[in-house]
Formats: C-alpha cells, structure tokens, sequence
C-alpha cells in the first residue's frame, strides 16, 4: 500500500501514478467531493473483485461507477430525454442516478439491469477519467459496515490491519466535512431516493 501526497505542484505526477496503477489491474483512494473514493477499472473483472474484497462488499450490492462526462453516461445506461434534462441539473455534483443499463459494454460490479452512475464535482477525478478513457468504480473507500470518510487517518486506520489493502492512496488530508451522494433511482415512474 503506497501512500502519496496531493499538492497542486505535483497533481500531473500523481494523475500519471494513479492512471498506471488502475491501467496495471490496481486500486487507488483517491479524494473525491464527497468523500475518499475507492478507483479502479470498471471494466477490469479482476479489480472490481479487489474492491469487492478490500470493502468486505458482497457482491450482490452493486459498485456506482464515475464517468466524466453525459456521452460517456449515455453509452453505459438508457437515458430519456427527462431523464437527461434531471442529470443536466445535478451532474456533476453529488448526486448518483440509478438508471436501466445497456447490456454492449462489458462491465463489472454493476447490477445486471441497472447501473449506479456519478459524474463527480471534481477536477482532479474527471482528468483521470478523461486520461485513462473508461468508466471507474465510485464507491466509498471504507470498509463495509464502518463509515465512509473525507479524514485520511481514518482510512489509513481502516486499511492498516486488513489482509486486503487499496494499492495507491491518494492524499488530499482532511477533506471538507461531507456525506457520501445522494442516490436517485430513475428507473421507475417517479424519481425515488435511495440514500439523502
């Protein structure tokens, strides 16, 4: 488990470490504008079971995955033009849509029907996601059942000790204080929230 700091002087560098670790089959924590965010490639079957592992996740909660951009989110999920004028309004930002998936791209950790998708608020995030041109998990960095986190000594905490460790940790320190998204679920007749 390596840890790296994340100052604007070297935030290119860190983009490029981080983009080789997820390339490489890897994890990374990475800050996000909610909390710290456990990465990896979406569409590689062998790092989305790591994540799976190093949350403690059963496999049948489904992963929310980050996309940077709505042309990305259109080609993984079946989006209506109400629904697209709802995510004009709260992407990116905090908020993650549940919508019905579309079955062409081969994708791990999402539900069967459905995909959780985000476009985070979050320059750093969308610049990976651009750079490394595929859709990333975007799940909390915590182990499941303790709370997810914008404090960097507590996910150290929670990751020191497990036999399963992210391989890249990002460091921002302390994020500002904030909950994990809120989540909408879009495929039903009405808008439903999941989780404030």
């Amino acid at each position: 488990m390596e840890i790296l700091n994340l100052s604007s002087k070297v935030s290119s560098l860190i983009i490029k470490k981080a983009i080789k670790a997820i390339k490489e089959g890897g994890t990374v924590v990475f800050p996000t504008d909610t909390v710290y965010g456990l990465m990896a490639d979406a569409a590689d079957k062998k790092a989305v079971a790591k994540v799976f592992k190093i949350k403690n996740r059963k496999k049948i909660k489904p992963l929310p995955i980050f996309v940077n951009n709505l042309g990305t989110a259109k080609k993984l999920a079946i989006i209506d033009k109400k629904q697209e004028k709802f995510l004009r309004l709260v992407w990116p930002g905090k908020t993650t849509v549940v919508l019905k998936r579309k079955k062409r791209r081969k994708l791990y950790g999402a539900g069967k029907e459905t995909i959780a998708l985000r476009i985070p608020k979050y320059k750093l995030i969308l610049e990976l996601i651009e750079k490394i041109d595929k859709p990333l998990t975007g799940t909390s960095a915590n182990v499941s059942g303790k709370p997810a986190t914008t404090k960097i000594k507590e996910i150290l905490k929670q990751f020191q000790n497990e036999r399963s460790q992210p391989d890249l940790i990002i460091s921002a320190g302390n994020l500002k204080p904030a909950k994990p998204s809120t989540i909408i679920d879009l495929t039903g007749p009405k808008p439903k929230i999941l989780r404030k």
